[in-house]
């Protein structure tokens, strides 16, 4: 069968850019200065045996994090950012990811590498298993995997193109294991490019084991890394002698279980079970060493050139029988992984011509957008210097190995941790979203990403599924709930009718009649806002009775919002928004109005200025708090005090530029969870109780909060939320954090108290 010819016969060769892919990269858990971590596993990140992305590897130090299956380059990429971002917010502050495959520094007793502490005793037995056969020191070795499933679309195409074959999965077994044995044979050539393992810390190398004496481009890659003995063989020929080889390893006692077969390519299926009649369903590539150059330890570029060089691995033909062919490449690759990293390979010329038949491969099918990936493994070629294990020996020639790494690391951490709210990889999404989301992966929850745009998630903790919106909307609210806090009027006639505090009011649908109902409120604070607005848009607040003018406008402002306004009575006192989940107040807030306090030497405009640089502050419902805007309600607020923008308020004096207490128009939130009478969370959970939501955000002014619930008078219930904003509570201006995020996922999954 020559695939070549079927290749260029698809219709959908250009799906080979949304293969299924993704990554497995392990890394050994270090302290600041570049020691072996002394810690167990991070305890949040729950089951270390269950958890579909962080997990425990050999040691208990090393970590290993796997992304969901994807099938973009793109994807791929905010996948391992999210899930660096949340591994490095699940570590101790003093500890960082080794950003290398060879292990930092080792103790000299065999006995102080610690096995992973699992819970499954099997799962212990096994690595003790691989201790005793390998050695602690060899299985300290990290590397990326990278798992590699060609477009099902393309697959079946080529099947229907051909008459050799008239079973599918049999047709599947033959593309991937031809791709597999030229991988296995051309893999040197990833050696050469991608190799960056030069050079072993202290204590990987015992004393009496054969070892490099100079650089070299991979440890790992030669014969010098991790691998199966000698007498460990495993025929590609078929599936079927693939798989009875490693029966017959198994019951000979050379390998105890699939799984320790270590060859640089594996054949995988979903169901990872021996047997003959299953299909492959994608291979996994394992020779892949951390790139130390790269955050996540692999760059965009080398993944784009992998899609690639698997199609022409399908492409080109196989030049020798099948166990020839794989053990010359074998031979070729721990050549080429001993070689000097300074120092052109050997088999330059035969490199250069497999990026020239790469190349006329791309352009006979049409292929776009890996022209530049394929000029830079020619430049590699052509200069050794630009190679990974090049460029390492270069810096190498200065600093140390072990210098080089952790500057590095520390750098990686810097990056990833700089702004602690956000989820690195969805920062277009909603904040709250974003952190659900991030408590969910660390707990072990999967996440899948069904509307972006709409913030639509789907949650899935073993065969339990949860559907959650902009962070807290659920179905555990029936349909009816969020439509009668949408209506303020019909909310507060529910509060009032069951015995509430709310503020009197009046709701007009008529702008003209809103208008002319001024007198009825001259000489009286009042609020006017929009009947279904949110975040404080088109809220107008009146301490002192307004003036007819600014009436008219607050009236035409809230009615630009929504075609039922309502005028009612302004309570004074402060503003506090309790957060319910399941009948319980899991955070109180009070939001103070965007306001700046003088120094005596900067004007209002520079105070705010000031204030907005605080990473904390943005816009567009990405960070905790908003920045504050010098807009025409705010310069009205200042006029109506006397100041303008250029005013300059003297030290310690604080100067309002809002009324409305709006987190989202520039409002402080300061956390009072604590300071707060019990009975006001009371009758605040018993508020959400009563419009039948179980999560909610309800706000209350209360004139004193440490005097308890005693009359009408120590109350008044102006707001309820049905989607609350939570980042605010997560990250207050002041005050106690509170994960309220984490409460919404122990509220959907109870069984998360259990692991």
């Amino acid at each position: 069968m020559i695939f070549s010819e079927l290749l260029q016969q698809a219709q959908n060769i250009a799906a080979i850019s949304h293969s299924r892919i993704g990554v497995e990269r392990e890394s050994q858990r270090v302290s600041l200065n570049g020691k072996l971590a002394v810690t167990n596993h991070p305890n949040v990140l729950g089951s270390r045996q269950f958890h579909p992305y962080i997990r425990t590897d050999f040691a208990e130090t090393q970590l290993e994090i796997v992304t969901p299956v994807v099938n973009t380059v793109n994807d791929l990429f905010r996948w391992l950012a999210a899930l660096h971002d949340v591994t490095y917010q699940s570590m101790p502050a003093n500890e960082m990811l080794w950003p290398l495959s060879m292990p930092p520094e080792l103790p000299i007793r065999d006995d102080e590498i610690k096995l992973a502490k699992l819970p499954d005793f099997q799962g212990v037995l096994y690595r003790r298993y691989l201790a005793r056969i390998y050695g602690r020191r060899k299985q300290m070795i990290s590397g990326l995997h990278f798992n590699f499933e060609f477009p099902t679309v393309l697959v079946e195409e080529l099947y229907q193109h051909q008459s050799e074959v008239t079973d599918f999965k049999c047709f599947k077994n033959i593309l991937y294991l031809k791709t597999a044995r030229n991988y296995l044979h051309y893999r040197w050539l990833i050696t050469y490019l991608f190799g960056a393992s030069p050079v072993a810390e202290s204590n990987y190398f015992e004393s009496n084991d054969e070892q490099p004496q100079t650089e070299v481009r991979s440890i790992r890659n030669s014969k010098f890394g991790y691998c199966n003995k000698n007498n460990v063989q495993v025929s590609f020929e078929s599936l079927q002698t693939y798989f009875a080889d490693i029966e017959t390893q198994i019951r000979e006692g050379h390998l105890i279980k699939e799984k320790e077969f270590y060859s640089p390519i594996r054949l995988r299926r979903s169901e990872q079970t021996i047997d003959q009649q299953a299909s492959v369903d994608y291979l996994e590539l394992r020779n892949i060493d951390i790139n130390p150059f790269e955050r996540y330890g692999v760059s965009e570029n080398q993944i784009v050139f992998l899609e690639l060089f698997m199609l022409f691995m399908l492409w080109t033909d196989e030049k020798e029988t099948s166990n020839d062919w794989i053990m010359a490449g074998d031979q070729i690759n721990n050549e080429v992984a001993l070689e000097s990293p300074l120092t052109p390979t050997r088999y330059r010329t035969n490199g250069l011509k497999i990026i020239d038949l790469m190349k006329r491969m791309a352009q006979q099918l049409d292929l776009k957008g890996y022209e530049r990936v394929l000029q830079q493994a020619k430049n590699g070629l052509t200069d050794v210097a630009k190679t990974i294990s090049g460029r390492m020996v270069k810096q190498l020639m200065t600093i140390n190995q072990s210098v080089f790494a952790t500057a590095n690391g520390l750098e990686n951490r810097k990056v990833i941790t700089q702004i602690p709210y956000q989820l690195n990889g969805f920062t277009n999404m909603e904040l709250s979203t974003q952190i659900l989301m991030l408590d969910a992966i660390q707990k072990g929850i999967t996440v899948d990403v069904i509307d972006e745009n709409d913030q639509l998630l789907k949650l899935q903790l073993s065969h339990q599924i949860e559907y959650v919106k902009n962070g807290n909307m659920t179905s555990r609210d029936s349909y009816i709930v969020p439509l009668i806090m949408k209506n303020k009027t019909a909310t507060k006639k529910i509060l009032t009718t069951s015995g509430f505090n709310a503020p009197a009011g009046v709701e007009f649908i008529s702008m003209n009649m809103a208008l002319a109902a001024y007198p009825r409120f001259m000489g009286n604070p009042i609020v006017i806002k929009p009947q279904s607005a949110n975040y404080g848009r088109g809220v107008t607040v009146f301490k002192l009775s307004p003036s007819l003018v600014d009436y008219s406008q607050a009236i035409r402002r809230a009615f630009a919002e929504c075609s039922t306004v309502l005028v009612e009575s302004f309570i004074a006192g402060p503003e506090y928004r309790f957060l319910v989940i399941d009948d319980k107040v899991k955070a109180v807030l009070l939001r103070i109005p965007a306001n700046v306090t003088g120094d005596g030497h900067h004007t209002v405009k520079q105070l705010v200025a000031i204030k907005n640089q605080s990473v904390l502050r943005g816009l567009n419902d990405r960070t905790p708090l908003t920045k504050i805007s010098l807009g025409m309600v705010e310069q009205m607020t200042l006029k109506s005090q006397q100041f303008t923008v250029d005013s300059i308020p003297m030290s310690g004096q604080r100067i309002y530029l809002r009324k409305n207490s709006n987190i989202s128009s520039g409002g402080d939130s300061v956390d009072v969870t604590d300071q707060i009478d019990f009975t006001y969370k009371e009758k605040a959970a018993a508020a959400v109780k009563c419009l039948g939501a179980k999560i909610c955000g309800i706000d209350l002014i209360i004139p004193d909060r440490s005097v308890p619930v005693s009359d009408h008078e120590s109350y008044s219930i102006i707001e309820a939320n049905y989607n609350p904003m939570m980042d605010m509570h997560c990250y207050p201006y002041k005050g106690q954090k509170h994960r309220v995020t984490a409460d919404v996922l122990e509220f959907l999954f109870p069984q998360l108290n259990d692991l």
